[in-house]
């Protein structure tokens, strides 16, 4: 059986080198936490809240984000609701 963490409180702990592939956070607060160098592929993030999040220095290739809230989202720069109000104005 996998080790199990329940009800506990890891604030400010640290994670060097450690391996948690095929690990399962479920009602998790990981607010303020900081990814770097992390290999989130192939992993499903569900009800999730990015707001303030900033991402650097992704490789975002195939990825896709369904049934999103958009609003003040950027990539670039650019704001996203405005690509997909130009997207659709032409798809139409």
């Amino acid at each position: 059986m996998p080790p199990k963490t329940e009800n506990a409180d890891l604030s400010g702990a640290s994670f060097i080198n450690t391996r948690l592939s095929s690990a399962t956070f479920q009602d998790v607060n990981l607010s303020a936490a900081q990814f770097i160098d992390v290999n989130l592929s192939s992993a499903r993030l569900e009800d999730i809240n990015l707001t303030g999040t900033t991402i650097r220095n992704a490789n975002c290739s195939h990825l896709t984000i369904e049934d999103a809230c958009y609003e003040g989202m950027r990539i670039d720069g650019i704001l996203v609701t405005d690509l997909l109000h130009l997207h659709r104005s032409q798809s139409s």
